[in-house]
């Protein structure tokens, strides 16, 4: 809380007479109280979060290096892989591309539905995933809306890439339009402004004042939504039919394995899942880090 937002808070009342008091005072607790609240917080950390993560790796390397290597060369883990990784090229630059255009739209300028498209980009938070494929499947499905259509034209959609890249789009796409629209709303547009007057074209203001403004936000959203394109069961596993070495991803994957009682091929393929989310969290500490005051106006996350 900066110095400047505490006279607010307090009220008019705390502004009376009497010794002026540090603006962190109020918030000092007994040592016992800090000393419970963090070790709780570790408590909570390590139980729910550190012991699954290595009990993951620990039942991955219980037959030795071999075996959990040789689950990374096995036919439909590798096409499990190859598919992760597509749907998320493919999702990932459709999500920049939308919420750059959103995140403009709405921080820069004032139309009617402004607050409409803020809430329908908040929409995929509050719709299980499993009913977003749902959706998809009455949509697109052999006896969906458009399923007649698409059958006759030879397009697959559901139970195929086309239906897990939208369903994982539609579970993603919020990730890079929250992570700018705080930014670019606390950044004005009088840079903007002051470049449309010195004659800059609407596109060239965007690619060499607002873009270059808000590259470490986009970044941070980028990596948001990368890990969970990547991480996605619900809707994907309802449009993808779960075909094996076809329309598996790697978190459905694990879930074949596991119930084939293949714990070591299991807990392998969610290792590699595991490792991923270990780096986009490194990458996402060290942007906070290095670029924490271009990332102050994106909102707590």
């Amino acid at each position: 809380m900066s110095e400047t937002t505490v006279p607010s808070i307090l009220g008019p009342a705390s502004r009376g007479s009497g010794p002026a008091r540090a603006p962190h005072a109020a918030l000092t607790e007994p040592r016992p109280v800090r000393l419970a609240l963090t070790l709780t917080a570790v408590a909570f950390l390590t139980l729910f979060l550190l012991l699954p993560l290595a009990v993951v790796f620990v039942e991955a390397l219980s037959k030795g290096v071999g075996p959990y290597l040789a689950t990374f060369t096995e036919p439909d883990a590798l096409a499990a892989i190859r598919l992760t990784l597509l749907v998320a090229v493919i999702a990932v630059p459709l999500n920049v591309v939308f919420g750059l255009c959103a995140s403009w739209a709405i921080a820069k300028f004032d139309f009617r539905g402004r607050n409409l498209l803020i809430t329908l980009i908040d929409l995929p938070f509050s719709v299980s995933p499993v009913v977003a494929g749902l959706i998809y499947v009455l949509i697109f499905g052999a006896q969906g809306l458009f399923g007649p259509f698409l059958q006759r034209h030879g397009i697959e959609i559901i139970f195929a890439v086309p239906g897990i890249v939208l369903a994982t789009v539609f579970v993603t796409f919020p990730f890079v339009a929250r992570e700018l629209i705080p930014l670019m709303q606390d950044q004005g547009t009088t840079d903007e402004e002051a470049a449309l007057t010195l004659g800059a074209s609407p596109w060239r203001v965007f690619r060499t004042v607002t873009l270059p403004n808000v590259r470490w936000a986009l970044l941070y959203g980028v990596l948001l939504c990368n890990a969970r394109a990547m991480g996605e069961f619900g809707a994907v596993s309802v449009v993808s039919g779960r075909i094996r070495g076809l329309t598996n991803t790697m978190p459905l994957h694990v879930e074949i394995l596991y119930n084939e009682y293949n714990y070591v091929a299991a807990f392998g393929i969610a290792s590699l899942l595991a490792l991923l989310a270990l780096v986009t969290l490194a990458g996402k500490t060290f942007l906070e880090w290095r670029h924490a005051d271009a990332l102050a106006g994106r909102g707590a996350h």
